[in-house]
């Protein structure tokens, strides 16, 4: 994950559904061994008999390169890679950001060597700092059409694709909670703090001791739940941004702030519930997708992104899986309470510096590819797995996180805010939630903790 404080102006295309969101889509760690000789890998089979897509003859024998600083999805753009050069007769080279590197360091000092990748995914805010120095202008490209509610802009004009939406909330086993209660679980029907406490409070008395799974990780803490503090300023990124400024500007109050009391709250209830309550900091990730697929606990805030955790630790796509939102209070008619927050965590932009004139044609047709051909659209669903933000993609996503984001997204249950924030948020502020789950530090010093973060800030 990445993040970078950005001092131009930005604007963020915001419509009806999404806009970008600043954090990397991650997957930490395995469950099982995922190179398990005896283990049968599934893939969805791919119709190629149908490709109306208008394929540029000129462009045949170009090489242009990718570089992908989403892992998970490695093999399966190879395989894009693969089929579209099959098409089109351009090649497309895969080149991975290695594990524990910072993608944006990576492509800094590729641009540093002389040697750009064409295309990079990168996280939003990475886009945000290189694009008008190093992108190509995007604007005038077809398929913006097709993902016009989840475009980001710097100054008016578009440089980069979106991939992916993904989101977060707290994930449920309805399994879990079913038999359990010995009731069908409706997720619709808890609206409110108050409600989840007392579903949790039932899950307890019926033999689920300790129903929550909470990671100790640094990067959950201080952007994946911390950032709720600017992102439901109103629920969009403009209010994000204008929640910062006041932070750092001294306008806005922590200590009186209303979302900063709630996400506390909810916080608190999350601890009061985890299944390492005992020892937090000493908390597994990968025993948190066990225990939730076992039937130890009900609830793991995470993202869609678990879902290959989930699968290596036994659950499978037919589950049923899903996200509650992170509810902040009791009012039923708040939008937090109601939505969960999902946009394009990653973006790719299209070098527009020492890329050749053929290569930015090659690149775009291979964007183009992705989103108008047949192949592209079934490739970028069922082989990549990711949710597409492309309207005219007819494919839904397999797996049930992905689903249940991908239906919330058509049925306007989610919110669109982005929190830029610098590049050691995470890490620092983390580390401060981190004191705070362990009951090391209190509201106060919490509190006091982020304030002083952003009165550092420049």
């Amino acid at each position: 994950m990445r993040r970078r404080l950005v001092k131009k102006a930005v604007s963020l295309s915001v419509a009806a559904a999404l806009a970008a969101l600043t954090l990397t889509g991650c997957r930490f760690g395995f469950a099982s061994d995922p190179d398990d000789p005896n283990e049968t890998e599934k893939e969805e089979p791919i119709d190629t008999s149908v490709d109306s897509f208008q394929y540029d003859a000129s462009l045949n024998g170009t090489n242009i390169t990718l570089l992908n600083s989403k892992g998970e999805i490695q093999v399966a753009l190879e395989k894009m890679a693969d089929a579209f050069e099959e098409k089109s007769g351009v090649h497309v080279e895969v080149m991975p950001v290695t594990e524990g590197d910072s993608p944006y360091t990576k492509v800094v000092s590729l641009y540093n060597s002389g040697t750009p990748p064409t295309l990079s995914i990168l996280d939003t805010t990475d886009v945000i700092a290189l694009a008008e120095e190093k992108a190509a202008d995007l604007s005038g490209e077809k398929w913006t059409e097709e993902a016009a509610d989840y475009l980001t802009e710097v100054n008016g004009k578009v440089y980069s694709f979106p991939l992916c939406i993904e989101g977060r909330g707290i994930i449920y086993n309805k399994k879990v909670i079913d038999d359990a209660l010995g009731e069908t679980f409706d997720p619709d029907s808890v609206r409110s703090l108050k409600e989840f406490t007392k579903l949790l409070d039932r899950l307890v008395d019926a033999g689920v001791e300790r129903p929550v799974s909470m990671a100790k990780e640094d990067w959950s803490l201080g952007a994946h739940q911390l950032q709720y503090i600017y992102e439901t300023y109103d629920g969009t990124s403009e209010g994000a941004e204008k929640a910062i400024e006041d932070i750092k500007d001294g306008k806005l109050d922590l200590e009186s702030y209303d979302r900063m009391g709630q996400f506390l709250d909810i916080f608190d209830v999350l601890k009061k519930y985890n299944v390492a309550k005992g020892d937090p900091l000493g908390a597994d990730y990968d025993e948190m997708a066990i225990d939730l697929v076992d039937g130890k606990t009900a609830f793991w805030f995470n993202d869609n992104w678990a879902w290959p955790n989930l699968a290596d630790a036994g659950a499978g796509n037919e589950d049923d899986y899903g996200f509650l939102p992170y509810f902040m209070n009791n009012d039923s008619d708040d939008f937090v309470n109601g939505k969960i927050q999902a946009s394009p965590s990653k973006q790719v932009m299209l070098d527009g510096q020492l890329a050749t004139q053929k290569q930015q044609a090659a690149a775009r047709e291979f964007l183009n590819w992705i989103v108008y051909s047949e192949i592209g659209q079934q490739m970028l669903v069922k082989t990549c797995n990711v949710i597409p933000p492309f309207r005219n993609n007819p494919y839904e996503p397999s797996d049930p996180l992905s689903r249940d984001i991908y239906e919330k997204v058509h049925s306007q249950e989610t919110f669109n805010a982005s929190a830029i924030v610098p590049n050691d948020h995470w890490a620092v502020l983390g580390a401060a939630m981190q004191k705070y789950l362990a009951d090391r530090s209190g509201r106060d010093e919490l509190t006091e903790a982020v304030q002083k973060y952003w009165e550092d800030q420049e």
